[in-house]
């Protein structure tokens, strides 16, 4: 089985072989041990159509934009964080961002934007960001790894640049999927 790495000069290329195990892996690892300790059948992946995942790089462009004029596409990014849905009797917490209880407990990915910093140093490093929540000073609130959790949520409760709601499988049906 070929399993070599994307080819430098064909970006965004995988070889279907190289993807097919790094799915494997992780159906028989993590996928496995979810489902069994958990006693669910998890999602394992998720779907976003085409026009959702271009509005929300625009949205990130256009929000980048409002921070820093000059910031560059090269500057920006995004952070696919890995979640997963409360239980049904915690379910009132997703009131703002419904999705069917049927995903109760199951995997997601929460997409957050970055855009690239540089520490006093000089390091270059790719930092969470919230231009909703720049709290007037021109600078985009970015979630700091030195804050404590609570905090950062405490920063939440107003918004975020960020999206979540794809077609997760199962439970939607697999048809279609190739892996």
């Amino acid at each position: 089985m070929n399993t070599e790495s994307n080819n430098p000069l064909q970006p965004g290329t995988m070889s279907n072989s190289l993807i097919q195990a790094l799915i494997d892996n992780y159906r028989q690892n993590h996928l496995s041990a979810i489902n069994t300790t958990l006693g669910i059948q998890d999602a394992h992946s998720i779907w976003f159509d085409l026009p959702k995942l271009k509005n929300f790089i625009a949205k990130i462009e256009e929000e980048a934009a409002k921070v820093d004029p000059a910031t560059s596409a090269e500057d920006l990014g995004i952070r696919f964080y890995y979640a997963s849905y409360p239980k049904t009797e915690n379910w009132d917490i997703m009131a703002s961002h419904p999705v069917p209880q049927e995903y109760a407990e199951k995997h997601t990915l929460v997409l957050i934007p970055t855009m690239k910093k540089t520490n006093e140093t000089g390091v270059a490093y790719d930092s969470d960001f919230n231009t909703l929540q720049a709290h007037g000073e021109g600078k985009a609130f970015g979630l700091s790894t030195a804050k404590s959790k609570s905090a950062a949520y405490k920063h939440d409760d107003d918004g975020t640049v960020g999206e979540n709601s794809g077609t997760l499988i199962p439970p939607a049906p697999p048809m279609g999927t190739s892996y």
